[in-house]
């Protein structure tokens, strides 16, 4: 890049750099630690980019911190499609209401939380998108940007029980659980500082978790396979 004189970057952090916050809403100047290796990976990219600007301050770099990204695109033509048995939970509810996966697994139901669930911050795709916009648009306007960090949630966090009525609401299926064990390396409740983003790069996300999962059980229901015919799954 730096070759081709293009010195202006926007990175795909994620929340997973805060680990286990000792104190909620996350702010962009907490003290960072991950709790899993693909939180790890996300730290030393950071650091790396913080490198590259203190050796080179000519560098414009943002870094976007993501919460949790679910929904999909309101046409329902673009959405998420894991193989395999999804990792993340909103894709996960989608093929159980689908019918791909018989239960949904819920990683542990004794957290200290409202209802013993985990909670996150999940934050609509097409937010998400809007804010890389804001992102450049802060890249090519200003020039003291350095290399800064920038959260991308709503602000507010809700359980996976939470997530799991407003789907069953959104889609008028039933989804039957399985309380499991928890896994290693996730937190208790992560969400979002947002004033900072608010502020400097003058966004806000639009959606609550109504209209994620609205539009992505729109996505599931029209393309419940995925990309993938159902006659090709074999």
């Amino acid at each position: 890049m730096a070759k081709h004189g293009c010195k202006k970057m926007v990175f795909s952090s994620s929340a997973t750099v805060y680990g286990q916050p000792k104190v909620i809403p996350c702010v962009e100047d907490f003290q960072l630690s991950a709790m899993n290796p693909y939180g790890r990976t996300k730290l030393f990219l950071e650091e790396i980019a913080r490198d590259i600007y203190n050796a080179d301050p000519e560098w414009r770099i943002i870094l976007l911190r993501y919460f949790n990204p679910v929904g999909a695109h309101p046409s329902g033509q673009i959405g998420e499609d894991p193989k395999g048995i999804p990792n993340n939970l909103m894709p996960f509810i989608q093929q159980v209401a689908v019918g791909r996966q018989p239960v949904l697994n819920v990683y542990g139901n004794d957290y200290p939380t409202k209802d013993g669930t985990a909670v996150r911050d999940y934050i609509h795709v097409v937010d998400l998108a809007d804010g890389h916009i804001s992102a450049l648009q802060k890249l090519f306007k200003a020039s003291d940007i350095g290399c800064t960090a920038y959260n991308l949630g709503t602000g507010c966090g809700s359980s996976v029980l939470e997530m799991v009525a407003a789907f069953e609401k959104a889609s008028g299926k039933s989804i039957p659980l399985k309380f499991c064990p928890r896994r290693p390396g996730d937190a208790t409740a992560v969400y979002a500082s947002i004033e900072k983003a608010e502020r400097e790069l003058g966004w806000k996300a639009k959606y609550g978790i109504e209209e994620m999962c609205r539009d992505q059980w729109n996505w599931a229901r029209q393309n419940p396979w995925g990309y993938i015919l159902p006659e090709s799954t074999d």
